[in-house]
């Protein structure tokens, strides 16, 4: 997916949200802890959010992270363009019959990816497939290598490491509420 396309995607469904919430730029700043400014800049097409910045979004906003982007003709899973050491897939797009989505995520270059609180109630399950993966939670780095796994509470700051050149995980997001999807 091209940044043009990944700018528009985004910023439809961000505006769609508002609307559908009735929220200003101004409280959509203080559900999500984004700046106004750079909501405005996402809106407008002018900026494309990290990884961490749409998560904040999302999360503030009670939407699944791939209602933001998903398209079901994209296979390629190129998105993010602000994060170049990381890789995004969609394996499963959020059902809100199911309360998750999966993601396939590869980490290149040693790349830490902090991930600020999800919703209260957001668990997530994490398989290394290729590589090692450091997940820091409550404190704590935890190991993992090809095959190993490790479920956690999201509602709280983690971070993602390579602690090989390239390190690939399957990620599934289980939402304890359904997810605002238009």
């Amino acid at each position: 997916m091209n940044e043009e396309i990944f700018k528009a995607r985004i910023s439809k469904h961000l505006k769609a949200l508002r609307e559908k919430q009735k929220l200003s730029l101004d409280a959509t700043s203080k559900l999500t802890g984004v700046s106004k400014a750079m909501l405005g800049q996402i809106e407008r097409k002018e900026s494309s959010p990290t990884v961490a910045t749409l998560w904040k979004i999302s999360s503030g906003l009670n939407s699944s992270f791939t209602a933001f982007f998903n398209d079901q003709n994209d296979t390629d899973g190129r998105i993010f363009p602000a994060d170049i050491d990381m890789h995004v897939k969609t394996l499963i797009a959020y059902d809100p019959t199911v309360k998750f989505e999966m993601f396939e995520i590869t980490l290149t270059h040693f790349h830490t990816q902090h991930s600020s609180p999800h919703k209260v109630g957001t668990i997530e399950h994490s398989v290394v497939t290729e590589g090692e993966l450091g997940v820091y939670i409550d404190d704590k780095w935890h190991y993992l290598s090809k095959g190993e796994s490790i479920r956690f509470e999201a509602d709280k700051p983690h971070d993602y490491r390579a602690v090989t050149e390239t390190v690939i995980f399957h990620n599934i997001v289980s939402y304890s509420t359904v997810m605002h999807e238009d």
